[in-house]
C-alpha cells in the first residue's frame, strides 16, 4: 500500500470508530498491523485515525486497547502515533498515562521503544518544561520498560532537537539517579539516551560522565553505550 491508499483506508475506519463500530474498524486494521507494513504507513495511519478523539474517544482507546490486545508489532507504531496525535498537543498527561498503560501490557522492548519515541520523545519536543516533571516519576517505577522509556525519550529528543545545550543537561540530571541501573533491559535505554546526547553534545557528557564515575559503580554495559560517540581518547579514559 502506498501512502494515500494508507491515508484513504485510515479515515475510513476513523469515520467508523466516530459511529461507535470499533470491531469493523479493527477487523479492517488487523491485516495492516499484522503484515509488513512499513512504520512510517504505520504512523500515518495512526494520525488519520486520532481523529477520532474529539468526536468519540470512548470509542478510540477501545480500538487501540484492541490493537494492542493483538500483540502484532506494527499495532505499537499505529498506537503511539495515534496516542501523540490525539493528546500531545493538548492533554499531555493524558498522553503519557495512555502510553504507560501500553508499555507495561506490551511487557516488551520493541513497543516500550516504539511508544516511547512517538509519545514521551515527542512529548518533549512538544512542551519540555511540562514533559519533564512527568518522565521523573517514570525513574522509579517498578518495571524496566518504563525505566527504559525515560532513556528513549531522551534518546528521541537528543536526535531531532540540535543545538539545546541547556535542555541536553537538563536531561543529564533527569538520567543521572539511573546511570546505576541494574536491569538490563532498563539499562540499554538509559544507554541509549547517554549514547545521543554524546554524539551531539559531546562536551557535556564527558565531564558528566567523570563526576559520576567518581562516586558511582555503574554497570560496564553503562558506561559503553554512553561513550559509543565520544572521542578515542576519552573512551579509553573511562574503558581502559
Amino acid at each position: 500500500m502506498n501512502r494515500a491508499e494508507v491515508r484513504e483506508l485510515a479515515a475510513r475506519y476513523r469515520n467508523e470508530v466516530i459511529a461507535g463500530d470499533v470491531e469493523g474498524a479493527l477487523a479492517a486494521l488487523h491485516p495492516l498491523v499484522a503484515g509488513r507494513t512499513p512504520f512510517p504507513l504505520l504512523d500515518l495511519a495512526g494520525r488519520v485515525i486520532a481523529g477520532a478523539a474529539a468526536a468519540n474517544p470512548t470509542a478510540l482507546t477501545a480500538l487501540l486497547d484492541g490493537l494492542a490486545a493483538t500483540g502484532e508489532m506494527g499495532a505499537w507504531p499505529l498506537i503511539g502515533s495515534a496516542l501523540a496525535a490525539a493528546y500531545l498537543p493538548h492533554d499531555l498527561p493524558r498522553a503519557f498515562a495512555e502510553a504507560r498503560r501500553y508499555i507495561l501490557q506490551a511487557d516488551v522492548w520493541h513497543a516500550t521503544d516504539v511508544v516511547g519515541e512517538r509519545v514521551l520523545g515527542e512529548g518533549l519536543r512538544a512542551d519540555f518544561d511540562a514533559a519533564l516533571p512527568l518522565l521523573e516519576h517514570w525513574r522509579d517505577e517498578a518495571s524496566p520498560w518504563l525505566r527504559r522509556a525515560v532513556g528513549v525519550a531522551v534518546h528521541l529528543y537528543a536526535k531531532r532537537e540540535r543545538n539545546r545545550p541547556d535542555r541536553a543537561a537538563r536531561l543529564l540530571d533527569l538520567l543521572e539517579p539511573l546511570f546505576e541501573e541494574r536491569d538490563t533491559a532498563a539499562l540499554k535505554g538509559v544507554g541509549w539516551g547517554l549514547k545521543t546526547i554524546g554524539r551531539f553534545y559531546p562536551d557535556l557528557l564527558a565531564p558528566w560522565l567523570r563526576e559520576q564515575m567518581a562516586g558511582k559503580t555503574p554497570r560496564k554495559l553503562m558506561v559503553r553505550k554512553a561513550v559509543t560517540y565520544l572521542p578515542a581518547e576519552i573512551k579509553e579514559e573511562f574503558l581502559g
